[in-house]
C-alpha cells in the first residue's frame, strides 16, 4: 500500500511538472506565444523593468503600430523590444565561427494585442534554432532563452 502511495505521488508531481511546461511545449514551433495577465501598457512596463532588473539592457523598442500608421495602415498595438545581455552577446560576437549567428542578435520580445482584446508576448524558440547551430553558440542561445523566459514570467498568465 505504501508503494502505491509513492507511485501516485510521483505521478502527481510529474503531471504538475509537465503542466508547468505546457505553454512552451504546445508552441514547439519557431515562435512561442504566451498570453499576458496584464494589458498592453502594463505588460510593456513590467517587462521593461524586469529586463533591467535581471541585468539585461533594452537596446530599442520598435513601435510597429506607429510605423504602420505613418504608412496609412491601422493595426492593433504591437511593440518589439530588443534586449541584450552583453556577456551573452560577447560569447557569440567574439568568435569568428559564430558571427553568422549575428542576425539573431539582440534577442527580441514582441508585445501585442489581438482582436480578442488580450495582450500577448511572443519570442523566438531559440532552443529549436540552437540545436541546428551547435557548439558554444547553441549553449549561449539556450542560456539567453532561459533567462528571457524568467524575464517574461513576470507577465505571463
Amino acid at each position: 500500500m505504501k508503494f502505491l502511495k509513492i507511485i501516485v505521488l510521483l505521478l502527481l508531481v510529474s503531471a504538475t511538472a509537465v503542466k508547468a511546461q505546457k505553454p512552451v511545449m504546445e508552441n514547439a514551433g519557431v515562435m512561442i506565444e504566451s498570453a499576458s495577465k496584464f494589458g498592453f501598457d502594463e505588460t510593456l512596463a513590467k517587462l521593461t523593468a524586469n529586463i533591467t532588473e535581471k541585468g539585461w539592457k533594452v537596446t530599442i523598442v520598435h513601435d510597429l503600430q506607429e510605423t504602420m500608421k505613418k504608412n496609412g495602415k491601422e493595426v492593433l498595438p504591437v511593440k518589439v523590444i530588443e534586449l541584450c545581455n552583453p556577456a551573452h552577446a560577447f560569447n557569440i560576437l567574439s568568435k569568428d565561427e559564430y558571427r553568422d549567428v549575428t542576425p539573431m542578435l539582440p534577442c527580441r520580445i514582441s508585445v501585442y494585442e489581438k482582436a480578442d482584446g488580450k495582450t500577448y508576448i511572443s519570442r523566438m524558440n531559440a532552443p529549436a534554432f540552437a540545436a541546428m547551430i551547435g557548439g558554444d553558440a547553441a549553449k549561449t542561445m539556450v542560456q539567453a532563452f532561459n533567462e528571457t523566459e524568467v524575464i517574461i514570467d513576470v507577465a505571463m498568465e
